[in-house]
């Protein structure tokens, strides 16, 4: 019997990204599963590089009537016991059967879309709170939080090959070109910071105004925009410090890599980082659009290098008790099993 994962989004942000790392490192603890993906040529080939069976599909608006059919019998050619729905767009598309239905939410969606559905997983606890919140039984909602790790034998990379001096302070900022991800704030708190330099990596519809503000700002010459990377390690590596500012981030997985990668972490205070961060022992938070505040955090941790080791040391201690691949993984093995997937 099998897990069958659904993903409805064809983006290159987080969510996708992970959904690739979980899917591997499931099939690497000797899982059984297949995915139905809309069509993505990158995510089919790594899906299909690491031994999991993929399946194209529509995944279209609320005219789509072909892919719940065509989900379905993907389903049973696969012997799945066990649907995973990523995000609403999947969920609209999840058919029913003998199957168990499951939602993974790595957001504050409506629910509207898992009604039917046997349980849900989100990846904070606050997420899972506000589930029940929204009348979900509390009993069928579990946490199971992302993993983090960094790759064994990986390299930082090489700044000259980014025309970046290699003994200028570097500020790493990663996340969609998208104004939730607030780029123009780590844009501003350069500003402030005339000796650092900074890797914005991340694609989006804000590329064009973000470059343009750099230019106005007097920082263009200070500021690599990177686009989508598939090397993200080799960035955390090469970094001095990581700068979150997003404006609305249910969970903050680049503060997870971040620790996992001893890299040290300023972060708005939106609602993932401030539940992930202790504020002055594993990482410090700005007020969300305070860019002030972002850089005074900056400054502070190139200027007390004692404190950046301390975040360093307890960001890691933190992936290796909450985040560790291991962990995560058991999590979703004993949902798995709970359904009678083995």
């Amino acid at each position: 019997m099998s897990v069958l994962h659904l993903l409805g989004t064809a983006g290159d942000g987080g969510a996708e990204t992970y959904f690739v790392d979980l899917l591997t490192a499931l099939r690497r603890a000797g899982v059984v599963e297949a995915a139905a993906i809309r069509r993505h040529a990158g995510r089919e080939a790594a899906l299909k590089a690491a031994g999991i069976p993929v399946k194209v599909l529509g995944f279209g608006g609320p005219l789509d009537i072909l892919t719940k059919t065509a989900a379905a019998g993907y389903a049973r050619l696969q012997g799945a016991k066990l649907m995973l729905a990523w995000m609403n767009r999947a969920a609209r598309h999840t058919p029913k059967g003998p199957w168990a239905r499951i939602g993974r939410l790595g957001g504050y969606y409506s629910l509207k879309y898992y009604a039917g559905f046997d349980e849900l997983v989100a990846n904070t606890e606050d997420i899972a709170e506000w589930i029940v919140g929204q009348g979900w039984p509390a009993g069928r909602v579990r946490c199971i939080p992302n993993f983090a790790g960094a790759p064994r034998g990986g390299g930082p990379l090489d700044r000259a090959s980014l025309a970046t001096p290699a003994d200028a302070p570097l500020l790493l900022a990663m996340g969609r070109l998208h104004e939730s991800k607030a780029h123009d704030v780590s844009l501003q708190a350069l500003a402030e910071l005339p000796d650092a330099w900074l890797w914005i990596a991340g694609v989006g519809p804000l590329e064009a105004k973000l470059k343009a503000m750099a230019q106005a700002l007097g920082v263009a010459d200070r500021v690599r925009f990177l686009g989508w990377r598939t090397d993200p390690s080799a960035l955390y590596r090469a970094a001095d410090v990581c700068i979150f500012p997003s404006r609305y981030e249910p969970l903050g997985n680049v503060v997870i890599q971040a620790w996992a990668h001893g890299l040290p972490v300023v972060a708005a205070a939106s609602q993932g980082p401030t539940a992930l961060i202790e504020d002055g022992r594993d990482g410090l938070l700005a007020p969300v659009d305070d860019a002030g505040a972002l850089a005074a955090g900056v400054r502070r941790l190139l200027a007390e290098p004692k404190l950046a080791g301390q975040f360093r040391t307890r960001g890691l201690g933190r992936v290796a008790a909450e985040f560790s691949e291991d962990a995560v993984v058991g999590q979703w093995k004993t949902l798995f099993a709970d359904y009678g997937v083995g």
